[in-house]
């Protein structure tokens, strides 16, 4: 009897489903996103990926081994302001930590304008108000000796005025608790003790490094989103087991693999962005395969244009975020995300006179004006029906009519306002969103070092495929992948369903040159037991375990850091002088040549592991034979489609991608249908299916 690995992604328009079997075939599904219960998105898109395979939903349910799960739960309470009522217990003298911030208003000089020009950043409405923080005696100092003991009285009084004040979660951050966290714990059982019911974070317990603001707000963060995403995950996994599924449900997190459904519970901080970066953890792995070491990742979904980086075959990481600018802790792929998706509302800027599309999105209800749902918005999906680039009577396969007289009449209006035809404002429409997506890849590649011509780009979602052949172009890049065919739609899914179970540990103990070794040591032998631990927790034996070694080190005097790697340093023998070259060469790598001060003495920040287990994926074997001929059953006649290059429609032939024969190619043109996606060849492109699978859209001049 088959054993399948499941991967759900729950977007904001649809919920994708990859189901891979243990020969690795691959079988993807789509189902609308159900914003008022999440989860019935969920089962609705298991249950047709069930009847694609031609079992009951009980009876895949029986056989699933692994359920990796990518949930939008906590990323949608923090963008709607939805999240619970937050309490704060702090050292006393520090209440007002996060509301000073870093004295930049939040925006951390990454806009100059934001920076210099006050009226445009003004510091977010507080995630916990000023009433509902709670200073209590105690004191550790910088060595994590205690010199005030916590005053239970106060604690215990401050607890209960929060209760008082009908708070539903209690975040709890002393000064150096990440050294010493006793007095941490000890609020956090007195709390539990007096409400079982509160949901209780402890910043030692999430985010146990140094940095009082960035600690307090991951804190703070991770209880406002964690009633709601836990109440979520634990009514999702009874339900599941309900319908049959007997496994311990796994969640993708933002780190690039999975955790258990308990330990997201406990921080569902982890989950914010784990949607998105499971698209990279795919491209990675299709990267490896193809030995492609240098990857832009887009995803185009109904609401948002997601990028993410990948060099040497390792995604680019990042270990400080930013919500609604609150800066905060977490170890992340970096991920940037733009509101430029396939469900982008489209207005008229009165002031200017000029289209806006984006960031606000239509969602999955009302959705665009096509979809017949009550929009009255046009949005980028209104503007590709426009044009012709998707067919309104076999859009998701035949499942979804779009209704073509609607958006036309939708865009018109505009246009009308505007002086333009109907086409002239569909086509300005898409390149608006294109040329947004063009800037935000500029701004993760050319803003950080990276050339575009050195990479290959990955184009997924829904929606990607259908722009990658203006916005790749204006970059420059080498080639396009739209990685398997029809699976491209659903490729988070497909991440999700082959990501490693992961955990990663941070632990801060700062020291000077010279080293003392024995300390070294110490700090990795205690977090490799913890994360072996953990990985057993998750019923993986040490055979399966993978243990990567880091640590975060500067220039003494410095703030930021890099990460530098221990795999392979004799950590029991003299390390210092090769820890120092791979120091300075990861540092000048970053900063450039030259730029590191090889006379300075050089600090240890935060020593980091990476546990992980692999989980079996689908295999990716290139084909034996390449094909010329392509099978006349590809070939669906043409339609007339509006193409911006000549200003004018032209008859395009319409294929279909699931007949195309590995070596295929076609020039465009022309526009390639597969169930869930569309790839539009412009004019001078040409698309072909290369060994792998995937389609390979070669730019021309």
């Amino acid at each position: 009897m088959a054993s399948y690995f499941v991967g759900v992604d729950i977007g904001g328009t649809f919920t994708d489903c990859v189901v891979i079997d243990d020969q690795g075939r691959v079988t993807t599904a789509k189902s609308s996103s159900t914003p008022g219960d999440f989860a019935q998105g969920m089962i609705d898109a298991i249950a047709y990926g069930a009847q694609k395979l031609g079992l009951t939903p009980e009876a895949l349910y029986e056989r699933i081994s692994i359920l990796s799960h990518g949930t939008t739960v906590g990323t949608n309470a923090i963008v709607q302001k939805r999240g619970a009522k937050v309490g704060l217990i702090t050292t006393k003298g520090h209440n007002d930590v996060i509301h000073i911030m870093r004295g930049s208003r939040g925006v951390t000089g990454r806009d100059v304008r934001q920076v210099t020009h006050f009226p445009e950043s003004q510091k977010p409405i507080p995630i916990v108000p000023k009433r509902l923080i709670r200073g209590v005696s105690e004191r550790v100092d910088c060595f994590g000796n205690t010199v005030v003991e916590l005053n239970e009285t106060e604690a215990r009084a401050a607890i209960q005025s929060l209760i008082d004040e009908g708070v539903e979660a209690l975040a709890i951050c002393f000064l150096w608790s990440f050294l010493n966290p006793a007095h941490e714990r000890r609020v956090r059982d007195m709390a539990r003790e007096m409400a079982p019911n509160l949901y209780v974070t402890c910043s030692a317990d999430l985010v146990p490094k140094w940095g009082e603001y960035e600690r307090t707000t991951a804190t703070v963060l991770n209880a406002y989103i964690g009633p709601i995403t836990a109440g979520y995950l634990s009514k999702l996994d009874a339900k599941l087991q309900s319908l049959g599924y007997r496994r311990p449900l796994q969640i993708t997190q933002c780190g690039g693999g999975t955790i258990s459904v308990q330990e997201a519970m406990k921080a569902p901080l982890l989950t914010l962005d784990s949607g998105p970066v499971s698209g990279v953890t795919g491209s990675a792995y299709l990267g490896r395969a193809m030995k492609t070491p240098n990857i832009i990742t887009t995803d185009m979904g109904g609401t948002s244009f997601d990028v993410g980086i990948i060099s040497g075959g390792e995604p680019a990481f990042s270990f400080i975020s930013n919500v609604n600018q609150y800066e905060y802790f977490i170890p992340k792929v970096d991920i940037q995300a733009i509101g430029a998706g396939g469900g982008s509302l489209v207005r008229v800027d009165e002031k200017t006179r000029s289209l806006r599309v984006g960031p606000e999105s239509a969602g999955a209800r009302p959705g665009p004006v096509c979809y017949s749902r009550g929009g009255k918005i046009p949005t980028v999906t209104d503007a590709d029906v426009v044009l012709g680039y998707l067919d309104p009577d076999n859009f998701a396969g035949g499942r979804i009519k779009l209704d073509k007289p609607a958006a036309e009449a939708a865009i018109g209006e505009i246009a009308q306002r505007l002086g333009m035809t109907l086409h002239e404002c569909a086509s300005g429409i898409a390149k608006i969103a294109e040329f947004q997506m063009a800037d935000i890849i500029r701004k993760m590649t050319v803003g950080k070092g990276f050339d575009p011509r050195d990479f290959v780009l990955y184009a997924f979602g829904g929606a990607g495929p259908l722009h990658a052949g203006v916005f790749s172009r204006e970059l420059g890049v080498q080639k396009v992948i739209v990685p398997q065919r029809e699976t491209a739609s659903t490729w988070c899914a497909f991440g999700a369903a082959s990501a490693d179970v992961l955990h990663i540990l941070d632990r801060v103990d700062i020291m000077v040159t010279p080293w003392n070794p024995d300390r070294v040591q110490s700090n990795i032998a205690q977090m490799v037991k913890e994360a072996r631990e953990r990985m057993q927790q998750d019923g993986i034996d040490d055979k399966r375990q993978l243990l990567q070694l880091s640590v975060d080190m500067r220039h003494r005097g410095q703030i930021n850091e890099v990460e530098v790697s221990l795999d392979g340093l004799d950590l029991k023998g003299d390390f210092e002088a090769p820890l120092r070259e791979r120091f300075y060469a990861r540092y000048e790598q970053l900063y450039g040549r030259g730029s590191a001060f090889r006379g300075a003495r050089l600090e240890m920040v935060t020593f980091r592991v990476r546990s992980s287990a692999e989980t079996p994926r689908p295999g990716l074997k290139p084909s034996d034979t390449l094909s010329d001929a392509l099978p006349a059953a590809a070939n669906r006649g043409k339609r007339r489609v509006y193409w911006d290059e000549l200003k004018d429609f032209a008859d395009s032939t319409i294929y279909d991608g699931t007949k195309f024969l590995p070596g295929n190619r076609i020039t465009g043109p022309a526009i390639v249908d597969t169930p869930d996606t569309s790839v539009v060849v412009r004019p001078g492109q040409t698309l072909s299916l290369d060994a792998y699978g995937n389609f390979e859209l070669l730019l021309g001049e």
